[in-house]
C-alpha cells in the first residue's frame, strides 16, 4: 500500500473571525498526481501553502512525512543554484533583469536540479512558451513521487494528473481522473441536478394541487352548510346533516394540512444555473469592410536594435479570431504593440478602432466603482453588463469596489470585460489567460466566440487556441507563417 506523504486533519482557517476554509480530512499518497482547481480567491494556493508548511491552520493538524520541492507562483527565483545543464536546456541567460518567462524557467531549473519526494507546484506555465511547457511536461510526466499541481492550463492538467481537488466555498471536493474527466463528472452532476429539480417541481405541484382540491371541497361543504334549509325537513335530520358536514369539512382541512406538511418536508433542489449566452453586437459606426484590415508587405520589425521579423508579408482577415504563437522573445508582444500604435511599415484600415490588452498588471486611477466604470464606457443594457461582469467573477459587492482599489487579478478581469463591451472593431489580446483561473479562461473563450469583430491574440495555451482560433500564425527565425 502506498505511504501517506501529507495529511490534513480537521483543518479550519479563519480570517477576522470568519471561516474561509474547512477540511475534515485530505491525504496525499506516495505516487498521487493531484490537480487543484477553483476560482480565483477560492483557496487553491492556501491548500498548497498548508502542505508546504508556509501557512498554519487556525485549527487542525498538517502531517508532513516527506520532503517537498515547492514552486510558488508569485515569488521570484531564489538564490539556490541550478544545474548549468538545465539552465542551458531551458535557455536561461546568465544575467540580471530576467523577463517573466526567463524567471519561470530559472525557477523550474532550480526545482528540478535536485530530486524531491514530492512536488508542490503553483501555476508553473505562467509566461512559459510552448517549448518551456514541453520541457515541464517531460520532467513531470514520469516523475517518481507525489505531485500536487495548480494550473489554469487544462491541457497540462489532462496530461499530468489523475485526481482533481475542487476548491469551492471553502470546501474541497475530490474527483477521480484528469481535468476532462472532472468536467464530464461535473456535467453528469448538473444533469442529475436538473432531473432532481424537475422531479421536485413536479412533486411540489402535485401536492399543491391535491391540497388545494381538499380545501376547495371543504369550502364547498361550508357554503352548503350555510345555505337556508327547507322548513319541511325534520329538526333531527338537520342536526345530523350539519354535524356530518362539519366532520367532513374538518377531515378535508386536516388532509389538506397534512399534504402541506409533506410539501414543507420536501427537500428543495435548486435549479442548475446555466451560463446565459452573451452576444456582443457591433455598432454600425465602427463596422469595418476591408477584407484584410491589417496587412504587411516586406515588413521588418525591430526592438532595441534587434531584428525580430525580417521582410515578412502577411494579411490578417476581417472578423477572424487569429492566434499568434512562437517562442519567448520572438517578437509576438512587440508585433501586437506595433499594431496598437499603428507604426510605420503596416497597412491598417483607417476605420480601425483598436482595443488593446497588454501583458502587464492593470492599475486604474479613477474614483469610479466597478459598475460605474463599465456603465460609463458602454451603451449596452444593464442586463448584459451584469452578465459579462458575472462571467468574469465580478459580482455582488465587487461592483461597488473602487476600481483603483482592485487587486491585480480583479483589474485584469475588469479590463478584459471593458474591452469586449467597448466601441472597438479589432481587439489585441497579449497573453490574456496568464493570470486567470480556469473559470475565467472559459468565460473569455465564450466572449471571443460571441464577439463580432476581429481578434488577434498571443497565447501559449494550446487548448485555448484549439477552442477559439480560426487561424494560427507562428513566428520563428524572424519569419511569420500561417499554419
Amino acid at each position: 500500500m502506498e505511504q501517506i506523504s501529507f495529511e490534513l486533519e480537521q483543518i479550519e482557517i479563519n480570517y477576522l473571525d470568519k471561516e474561509i476554509m474547512k477540511v475534515e480530512r485530505l491525504a496525499v499518497h506516495q505516487f498521487d498526481r493531484i490537480g487543484i482547481v477553483g476560482k480565483n480567491g477560492a483557496g487553491k494556493s492556501t491548500i498548497l501553502r498548508l502542505l508546504a508548511g508556509k501557512v498554519m491552520p487556525t485549527k487542525g493538524t498538517v502531517h508532513r512525512h516527506v520532503s517537498a520541492g515547492y514552486f510558488e507562483q508569485m515569488e521570484g527565483p531564489d538564490t539556490h543554484q541550478a544545474d548549468p545543464k538545465l539552465l542551458g536546456k531551458l535557455h536561461v541567460p546568465n544575467q540580471y533583469g530576467l523577463s517573466g518567462g526567463e524567471q519561470t524557467r530559472l525557477k523550474l531549473a532550480q526545482l528540478f536540479t535536485n530530486y524531491h519526494e514530492s512536488l508542490l507546484i503553483d501555476e508553473p506555465t505562467t509566461h512559459l512558451d510552448e517549448d518551456g511547457i514541453k520541457y515541464l511536461l517531460s520532467e513531470l510526466r514520469y516523475y517518481y513521487g507525489a505531485l500536487v499541481l495548480i494550473s489554469h492550463d487544462r491541457a497540462v492538467l489532462d496530461e499530468l494528473v489523475t485526481t482533481i481537488w475542487e476548491v469551492n466555498n471553502g470546501r474541497v471536493n475530490v474527483y477521480s481522473g484528469n481535468y476532462s474527466d472532472y468536467i464530464a463528472q461535473k456535467e453528469l452532476e448538473r444533469d442529475q441536478q436538473r432531473q432532481a429539480h424537475e422531479q421536485y417541481l413536479k412533486e411540489k405541484s402535485r401536492l399543491e394541487k391535491a391540497a388545494q382540491e381538499k380545501m376547495n371541497k371543504a369550502s364547498k361543504i361550508a357554503r352548503a352548510a350555510s345555505m337556508p334549509k327547507k322548513e319541511s325537513k325534520a329538526k333531527a335530520n338537520r342536526m345530523f346533516e350539519t354535524k356530518s358536514k362539519a366532520t367532513s369539512q374538518k377531515a378535508l382541512q386536516k388532509a389538506a394540512k397534512s399534504i402541506e406538511h409533506r410539501m414543507e418536508k420536501l427537500e428543495a433542489v435548486e435549479a442548475v444555473q446555466d451560463e446565459k449566452p452573451i452576444m456582443f453586437r457591433q455598432s454600425k459606426v465602427v463596422e469595418l469592410h476591408n477584407k484584410f484590415p491589417i496587412m504587411a508587405d516586406c515588413f521588418t520589425l525591430t526592438a532595441n536594435g534587434q531584428v525580430l521579423l525580417e521582410e515578412v508579408n502577411f494579411q490578417l482577415p476581417l472578423g477572424k479570431k487569429i492566434a499568434i504563437t512562437g517562442p519567448n522573445g520572438s517578437g509576438k508582444s512587440t508585433l501586437l504593440h506595433h499594431f496598437a500604435s499603428n507604426q510605420s511599415g503596416l497597412t491598417i484600415s483607417p476605420k480601425a478602432k483598436i482595443g488593446y490588452f497588454r501583458q502587464m498588471s492593470y492599475q486604474f486611477r479613477t474614483d469610479e466603482t466597478v459598475w460605474q466604470f463599465v456603465k460609463n464606457r458602454s451603451d449596452y443594457e444593464d442586463g448584459l453588463l451584469r452578465s459579462v461582469l458575472h462571467a468574469m467573477q465580478l459580482v455582488g459587492t465587487d461592483l461597488q469596489k473602487k476600481v483603483k482599489a482592485l487587486s491585480g487579478g480583479e483589474a485584469i478581469r475588469l479590463q478584459l470585460s471593458q474591452l469586449f463591451l467597448g466601441e472597438y472593431n479589432i481587439l489585441l489580446l497579449d497573453e490574456p489567460t496568464n493570470f486567470l483561473d480556469i473559470h475565467a479562461v472559459e468565460a473569455l473563450e465564450r466572449f471571443i466566440k460571441a464577439y463580432q469583430g476581429t481578434i488577434i491574440f498571443v497565447t501559449h495555451d494550446q487548448m485555448f487556441i484549439k477552442n477559439v482560433a480560426d487561424i494560427q500564425f507562428q513566428i520563428n527565425a524572424k519569419q511569420i507563417e500561417r499554419l
